[in-house]
Order: C-alpha cells, then sequence, then structure tokens
C-alpha cells in the first residue's frame, strides 16, 4: 500500500489557493515554540497565520505557562512576510483527562496520543469555524514521533463536520524537524525533554532513570 506524501498535497493545496495576491487566513495550531518554528517560517509566506496554542495536556502548569509565553515570544522576535497572530486557548486540564481516562498506561504513540491530536484540532477546527478562516492545521506533523497519517487523517475528518478545509501537512518533511531545532536554536528557544502529559513525563522520567542505572 502506498503512502500519501502530505508535504507534496500541502504544497499542491498551497500552489492553488495562495495565487497572486491572495493570502488565505490559516488557524495553525501549535503544540509548542520549537515546533512552530519552521511551520510559520513556511506558512507565512503563503497565509495570514494565527497560531492557535491550545494543550490543556501539558503537564504541570508551569510548564504549560513556560511553552504558551516561548511560544508568544517567538512570534514577536520572528520576521515573516505576513504578520503572524497569537491566540491562546483554555488551559482546560479536566477536558485532556476525561478524553485519555483509562488509556493512561498505554506507551506514547498509541491510542492515548490519537485521541490527544483529536481534542486539539477539533477545538482548532471549531475556532476555525468560529472565526472565518480559510483553512487550519497542526504543527504536530514537524515531530519524527508523532503518526502524520493518523493527523492528517483526524483532519480530514473534522474538516467534513465543520466545513474549514483542513491543510495536510507532514512537516518533517524537506528537513523540517531539522530545521525546526536550528531555528529554535538560533533564537535561544527553551526546549522541553518530554512531549507534555503527566504521562508523557512519567515515561520519559523513567527511561532516563533506566539509561543512567546502566551507566
Amino acid at each position: 500500500m502506498n503512502r500519501v506524501n502530505y508535504q507534496q498535497v500541502m504544497e499542491n493545496l498551497i500552489a492553488d489557493n495562495c495565487i497572486e495576491g491572495r493570502s488565505p487566513r490559516l488557524l495553525l495550531h501549535s503544540c509548542c515554540g520549537p515546533c512552530s518554528t519552521y511551520c510559520i517560517q513556511t506558512l507565512a509566506e503563503h497565509f495570514r497565520v494565527t497560531v492557535f496554542y491550545y494543550n490543556p495536556n501539558i503537564y504541570p502548569p508551569e510548564e504549560y505557562h513556560m511553552r504558551a509565553g516561548e511560544q508568544e515570544r517567538f512570534i514577536e522576535r520572528f520576521p515573516t512576510k505576513y504578520p503572524v497572530q497569537f491566540v491562546e486557548g483554555a488551559y482546560d486540564t479536566e477536558r485532556f483527562y476525561d478524553t485519555v481516562r483509562g488509556l493512561e498506561h498505554v506507551p506514547e504513540g498509541g491510542e492515548r496520543c490519537f485521541r490527544c491530536y483529536e481534542l486539539r484540532l477539533r477545538e482548532a477546527a471549531e475556532y476555525a469555524r468560529e472565526h472565518d478562516f480559510d483553512f487550519f492545521t497542526t504543527t504536530l506533523s514537524i515531530s519524527p514521533l508523532k503518526n502524520a497519517d493518523k493527523l492528517n487523517e483526524i483532519g480530514a475528518k473534522l474538516e467534513q463536520e465543520y466545513g474549514v478545509r483542513y491543510l495536510y501537512s507532514d512537516f518533517k518533511k524537506k528537513n523540517g524537524y531539522k530545521q525546526s531545532t536550528e531555528i529554535s536554536r538560533a533564537y535561544d528557544m527553551y526546549r522541553q525533554y518530554y512531549c507534555g502529559c503527566v504521562f508523557s513525563k512519567q515515561e520519559r522520567d523513567a527511561q532516563i532513570a533506566a539509561k543512567q542505572a546502566e551507566t
């Protein structure tokens, strides 16, 4: 079975919709500042981007606020063709815990993560519809640890539900992830060592402890 080249799909959508003199409005769900760097650099060449920081999964609260602040600071400092706006969603942690209840012990990258993807993308789709955006998408596909096929599958479903076009993507392609690390390093950004939720932190802490025990 041939996999879809979502990078090419994105490039085709941009070519068809971002014609001379037209810059559609795009709501970019962002998981964190460092992951947003390359995505903003790429998308703000063609779209009027609003970064939607909606991540009720992040634990603990001080980590959430640190990441949100880093996202806003990056937008303020990074030069783009079209100005980039910032919107912060509600930090409603109970909504996240309700969404993943019963999946607390599922390893990273499994069904718990898929439900978290949909929770955040659904909020983005709803916001995009309410505020008349032309497209919505997410930075999540830039991570080598995130399932781009699943993200795009969810995005396609939500496009049908909410009537806002989803910009398919796989931002890790064409060295996207590498470029994101280079940009975040150049801007001296805080880079977290775990995905975000308490379960990912526990798993990552256990991996680090096991590695230290081997030495």
